[in-house]
């Protein structure tokens, strides 16, 4: 099970945003993309998600091409994004954004039993911690093959970012997230591999394990060389 990024290009009009990246993520497991802002970390998850088009490469799900496959048909092949912004149905309620993804959503108030007593509050009242609880819940319900989530514990605590990532890592699932910074609990790791790759102006300037003591590269060591630590690139993880 994996999904990747070959040779993968994307343009904003005359800017482009990916200068040919390549990325593999495995599953079941996690793989983490951190970059500044305009790092093309976020671009590189919607190109996943087929919500950003490429100009040049492909998109390769199990072996197969789906860069053609509209975000819709991806989606019913079994991907689940969660974006930044815009991740909730903020005019309904808590419980309506639950049943649109399950059923039984007693799933999502297990893993966040903050959510219990807000079921009836509209999801657009609620606080930006709480939103990405609902959103990061909903795609636990979707039971789907990938899932890609942008800044998974924005404005969560401490403990609440602890517990999704340890969410997201026991997903049956390819899971990649886009993140600034590496979440401090994903280094000490034994249970499953986390992979890394750094993105710097749209180009993968790291991939390794997050669990390499090697891996030091700052963003402004990797602008100037255009290379991860160590003097190149390390190699991809398989996939």
């Amino acid at each position: 099970m994996s999904i990747a990024l070959r040779h993968a290009r994307v343009r904003y009009g005359p800017l482009e945003a990916l200068h040919g990246v390549t990325l593999v993520a495995p599953g079941p497991g996690l793989t983490v993309l951190l970059g500044r802002n305009g790092s093309g970390r976020t671009t590189a998850l919607h190109a996943l998600a087929g919500t950003v088009p490429l100009s040049g490469g492909a998109v390769v799900w199990d072996g197969v091409d789906v860069t053609r496959r509209t975000t819709h048909e991806r989606a019913r092949l079994g991907l689940c994004l969660v974006p930044e912004r815009r991740a909730v149905f903020g005019s309904l309620t808590v419980r309506a954004n639950l049943e649109l993804a399950a059923g039984d959503f007693s799933p999502a108030l297990d893993a966040y039993p903050r959510l219990e007593p807000l079921l009836s509050r509209r999801a657009g009242t609620l606080s930006g911690g709480e939103q990405r609880m609902l959103a990061v819940s909903r795609a636990l319900l979707a039971r789907a093959r990938v899932v890609l989530v942008d800044e998974p514990a924005q404005g969560m605590s401490p403990a609440v970012a602890a517990r999704t990532y340890d969410l997201l890592a026991g997903l049956d699932a390819c899971v990649v997230v886009a993140e600034q910074r590496l979440p401090p609990g994903l280094r000490g790791r034994t249970d499953r591999t986390t992979f890394v790759y750094e993105l710097s102006r749209g180009a993968v300037v790291f991939s390794g394990e997050a669990a390499e003591p090697a891996r030091r590269a700052t963003g402004a060591a990797a602008d100037r060389t255009g290379r991860g630590p160590g003097g190149g690139s390390r190699p991809n993880p398989p996939g």
